[in-house]
């Protein structure tokens, strides 16, 4: 299970630490249609059933739209691809965002929904001085169990001598991407950020037989002290607390596609690391003397551990490989109660058993344009729902504790299976209560009207 505390002594006092595990993946996939199996790429072949969230982030995306796509809120086979991978294991995708070439998706475990809260996506186009959206970055920030997250997505200009200009327009990025309401914050705001993308540092100076020698004798530490991102995190404040784990595998860029042979063409492009993943945390201010200081300085801090990073080879459809690494977030304390609880019988054998009740926090903002979703377990997004009812009050149940909806006989499966309910909040465009999975065996259908009790 996700978010398994552990205790940590301090000061005498027991803290418990909550651990929840992400997996980042960053590639440029060179308008390339997706592989057959992505299944190693996403670790699902090896996977403990432990990872929370899994952020996608691509570059190059063919933009032109398929006609062969299954979902129509999805313009790329991308997405379909992700969510048909993930979504037999819990995943749903929590929040996606495209800029022509580049997307960056969101998955999380669905039971993990009502506590990821103030989703906001961000764009910045850098192209064209700003006009065109071949390079720049895509955001996705949200509240995990009470803790800021951003996680950004970038194309940087390409190009040897481009170095300072990735790095003008990185800064460029963070200073244009501000999010709104309680959040109103930049990117360096958040408690944590995941930076990665294609931002196609360089290897300076050396030559491409120098280069090739150090990838072919495993001597990769050799060009660490040349890479460009490497050699700007002296100079440049916007890099200022961002870390990167050890570079041990070869350069991802740039590939004959159908290959894991690097650059024959006329080019003869000198391999390097574009293809990178970095994280921040947000410095805290110094806990003071007294212990209750210590505590609160202790716990405004989250701890990121990263298991691995690496690249794989065996994805050839691009002239980059993809890129990951896993993450353990650990967070001092977890904000946990749903603000919506939803309550149902363990089997519904009858549509008389089709009934939902809820209860809902003092302080949640509700609409009347809230709804309950009837949802497969397995289900890929918030609209992929088997039916829903909408979950009105009237005016005088405002102070009623529990409320109470019944499921019309069309809202509900024609076979038998394991679902969930979700109540989806329209001021937050959100999941904010999720029930634990339960049996639909019904055979016999009648008509049946929302009541409101």
């Amino acid at each position: 299970t996700c978010c398994m505390p552990s205790e940590d002594i301090y000061e005498g006092y027991y803290i418990t630490l909550y651990a929840n595990r992400v997996h980042i993946i960053t590639w440029n996939v060179g308008s390339a249609t997706p592989p057959d199996d992505i299944t190693a790429l996403l670790g699902l072949n090896v996977g403990d059933g432990n990872t929370d969230m899994y952020i996608i982030g691509l570059q190059e995306v063919n933009s032109m739209i398929n006609k062969r796509l299954k979902d129509v809120l999805f313009t790329d086979q991308w997405s379909e691809v992700c969510m048909e991978r993930l979504s037999p294991f819990g995943y749903v995708l929590v929040t996606s965002q495209r800029m022509q070439g580049l997307l960056l998706l969101v998955f999380a475990k669905y039971f993990h929904l009502p506590f990821l809260r103030g989703v906001q996506t961000e764009t910045t186009r850098t192209g064209l001085g700003g006009y065109w959206g071949n390079k720049g970055g895509v955001s996705a920030r949200m509240s995990v169990f009470g803790h800021t997250i951003c996680f950004l997505n970038c194309h940087l200009p390409a190009h040897m001598e481009n170095s300072d200009q990735r790095m003008e327009d990185f800064e460029s990025i963070l200073q244009q991407q501000q999010f709104e309401g309680q959040a109103a914050t930049g990117v360096l705001d958040h408690d944590v950020v995941f930076w990665f993308g294609d931002l196609n540092f360089r290897i300076d100076d050396l030559e491409m037989q120098v280069v090739k020698s150090a990838i072919d004798n495993n001597k990769l530490s050799t060009l660490w002290e040349k890479d460009q991102l490497n050699m700007a995190k002296d100079s440049e404040t916007v890099l200022e607390g961002f870390q990167e784990g050890p570079l041990k595998f070869p350069p991802t860029y740039k590939f004959d596609v159908g290959t894991d042979t690097y650059d024959t063409s006329g080019k003869k492009r000198k391999p390097a690391w574009t293809d990178r993943i970095l994280w921040r945390l947000r410095a805290t201010a110094p806990a003071s003397t007294g212990k209750r200081g210590s505590i609160s300085g202790l716990t405004s801090g989250t701890k990121v551990t990263q298991h691995f990073y690496r690249s794989h080879m065996e994805y050839t459809v691009s002239d980059h490989k993809p890129v990951s690494s896993i993450f353990t977030l650990q967070f001092p304390y977890k904000v946990d109660v749903p603000l919506v609880t939803l309550i149902v019988e363990d089997e519904w054998n009858s549509v008389a058993d089709a009934i939902a009740k809820f209860r809902l926090v003092p302080n949640y903002s509700r609409s009347s344009w809230d709804w309950i979703g009837l949802y497969k377990v397995g289900f890929k997004h918030h609209k992929d729902y088997v039916g829903y009812v909408w979950a009105k009050q009237e005016e005088a149940d405002y102070h009623r504790q529990e409320h109470q909806v019944i499921l019309m006989h069309e809202e509900l499966p024609k076979g038998s299976g394991d679902f969930i309910l979700g109540y989806y909040s329209n001021n937050m465009s959100t999941i904010v209560g999720v029930t634990e999975p339960f049996q639909v065996i019904i055979t016999t259908f009648h008509y049946f009207n929302i009541k409101i009790i």
